[in-house]
């Protein structure tokens, strides 16, 4: 992935500029499909409970995503960008004992 595009700059560009959750909410709900919001969400769901050392078994029942993308989604979460983990203490920032693995 070229990150680097004028495209992808600038769709960074316009998520940084939302301001409320009600503009996020709304950016989104345009920009992609409900069942592209609700896998978005889920596998963030399935990186909060990877966290917390919840099995995959579990993971998919809670989420309904399939083993091989809760799978997907732990090796980015302990992979090198730091994306799941960057959001996750972000958002966890007033509970730190909340998320495990490194993210207080």
């Amino acid at each position: 992935m070229d990150w680097n595009s004028k495209e992808n700059k600038q769709l960074i560009k316009m998520v940084l500029s939302l301001k409320t959750a009600d503009e996020a909410r709304r950016f989104l709900r345009d920009l992609l499909t409900e069942n592209e919001i609700k896998e978005f969400a889920s596998r963030i769901r399935a990186a909060e409970l990877l966290s917390k050392g919840v099995m995959y078994t579990a993971i998919e029942e809670e989420t309904g995503l399939s083993s091989r993308t809760i799978a997907r989604v732990s090796k980015w979460l302990k992979g090198k960008e730091m994306g799941y983990k960057t959001i996750l203490a972000k958002v966890h920032h007033h509970n730190p004992n909340r998320i495990k693995g490194g993210l207080s």
